[in-house]
């Protein structure tokens, strides 16, 4: 019995046509049906954190595509995070080295320069790094790691999300890189990291970070994007060591929260995906950022998250009538809770962007 067949009874039934006692068994059907359905699902469930976080908490995120989602997240909730300031970096290795660079204020290795495609590139960064003038592009870096630097010594979170166990290694140098920049594929050696080569970068990395920054938690994730140019069944083996290696690396001030799984064992179909079959959609990344907010955050948090929601809807509206009394009324109304929520975060330039859509009373 499908949801529309249980339509046609009902309307059939509304002209006396269907006995009542077939209706309601129908109905009955219907309500076991999804019943059973729900039970196709399974819901991946963790324990509230001990340790929570409010709109003061300071975030960093670094690693794949998938930490630009959660740090877009924080930020689009007014939370102070900088998101993933080296790009887009996919394997262990290089995250825990780029982080170091950071917490020593060292610069990248001078043979780790490249000059491709008429600019300067770097094979330890993002391509998004990039200058036709070498000096510059090291100034970029430099600057990059200072501001790095300074987040780092007050961050209370760096969430680090790990895309890939697979890592292409220089055969000249025998360096890791971050990207090998449309390098021709006989200059480099690709291979798996083992989980101890990623536990042993990641011990380097924390020692590094609690000499600058004692207090400082790592929260690791696993991307829930496949890497399919790897193929599927490698893309297993290469989630599954990412996921081994963040097991083991659990400890008080390291914890793992399961991104991977919500997508691959909670929500588990395409509908929730982009249509490269790739990607979470943003539906994914909300459910997931749902999980994320009962997980760490406060109750006071979790209110200001729903209030700030509806500000947001404030500042996107478009009136038929902006000069309108109700729409300066609802204006006037959006601008007295931002001054009430600016004890909690900065509301000043939501404020003056209200504050400019107000009109001025005609005498």
């Amino acid at each position: 019995m499908c949801a529309h067949t249980l339509k046609f009874q009902l309307a059939v039934a509304s002209f006396g046509f269907l006995p009542i006692s077939k209706l309601i068994n129908s109905i009955f059907g219907v309500i076991k049906l999804y019943a059973l359905m729900s039970l196709f699902r399974t819901d991946v469930t963790i324990a509230p954190s001990t340790v929570k976080m409010d709109c003061k908490t300071r975030f960093i995120t670094v690693g794949s595509c998938f930490s630009n989602s959660i740090g877009e997240k924080l930020t689009d909730n007014k939370f102070d995070c900088l998101i993933n300031p080296f790009g887009t970096i996919f394997n262990p290795i290089s995250i825990h080295q780029l982080v170091k660079l950071a917490c020593y204020k060292k610069p990248p290795d001078e043979n780790s320069y490249v000059f491709t495609e008429e600019v300067w590139r770097n094979y330890q960064l993002h391509s998004s790094f990039f200058s036709k003038v070498k000096t510059e592009l090291e100034d970029k870096i430099e600057s990059t790691i200072v501001s790095l630097h300074d987040c780092l010594q007050t961050a209370d979170y760096l969430i680090i999300t790990y895309g890939t166990a697979f890592v292409y290694q220089r055969n000249d140098t025998n360096q890791l890189v971050a990207n090998c920049h449309k390098q021709s594929a006989n200059q480099f050696t690709k291979r798996l990291l083992t989980v101890d080569e990623i536990a042993e970068s990641f011990k380097t990395m924390v020692e590094a970070l609690h000499k600058i920054n004692p207090g400082c938690k790592v929260i690791l994730t696993v991307s829930p994007v496949r890497h399919l140019k790897d193929t599927l069944e490698l893309n297993s083996v290469s989630k599954s060591i990412l996921r081994i290696a963040s097991h083991q690396l659990i400890q008080s001030a390291v914890a793992y929260f399961p991104a991977y799984e919500f997508v691959l064992d909670d929500l588990r179909d395409y509908r929730f995906y982009e249509a490269d079959m790739i990607h979470p959609n943003q539906q994914a990344i909300d459910y997931i950022w749902g999980k994320f907010s009962e997980c760490y955050f406060t109750e006071s948090t979790k209110d200001f998250i729903k209030q700030w929601k509806d500000i947001k809807a404030a500042l996107n509206h478009r009136p038929f009538n902006p000069e309108g009394e109700a729409h300066q009324k609802f204006l006037k109304q959006s601008i007295s809770k931002l001054i009430e929520l600016g004890k909690l975060v900065n509301t000043e330039s939501e404020i003056e962007q209200l504050k400019s859509l107000t009109t001025k009373p005609k005498f």
